[in-house]
């Protein structure tokens, strides 16, 4: 049985937008108390804007993991429930023909070859979970050329 592919994230929404950039300043009119001022502000907005994007991109990761998570959890109960009332189920059938004994292990091992699959299939899921913000270590590598007036 194939599996449909999984659903595409919602898309990571970028921090808002910084206020819009204060007209070129004439250097030599400017104290350099002003420019190291100027210059901060801006890092400033920029480590706050970068700050915001991890977050964002942690919180979709996170909710996948939870999904992941989640849905492990429920497949648990309800196999041990199934393979509860299955197993007695068996156990009692095979008692008829086999000794009860030998019934119980039979059984036991339809419980084992259940717990791998659902072991398999949760383990691939949280697999899929990237932890690493990957648009902020891209715009955080960007900066240093920013920073020297060069343009990606």
């Amino acid at each position: 049985m194939t599996q449909p592919p999984p659903a595409a994230a919602p898309p990571v929404t970028p921090p808002a937008a910084a206020p819009p950039a204060a007209p070129p300043v004439n250097v030599a009119d400017t104290s350099v108390g002003e420019l190291l001022t100027n210059v901060m502000k801006d890092v400033s907005t920029l480590v706050r804007q970068e700050v915001e994007l991890a977050k964002a991109e942690v919180k979709v990761e996170a909710g996948k993991a939870a999904k992941g998570a989640g849905m492990l959890g429920g497949a648990g109960f309800a196999g041990y429930m199934i393979v509860l009332f299955l197993s007695l189920a068996l156990w009692q059938g095979l008692a008829n023909v086999m000794d009860e004994g030998w019934a119980a292990l039979v059984v036991a091992g339809v419980w084992v070859i259940a717990g791998a699959v659902l072991y398999t299939n949760g383990r691939r899921e949280l697999r899929r979970v990237s932890p690493k913000p990957d648009r902020t270590v891209e715009t955080l590598q960007q900066v240093p050329d920013a920073l020297k007036g060069e343009r990606p």
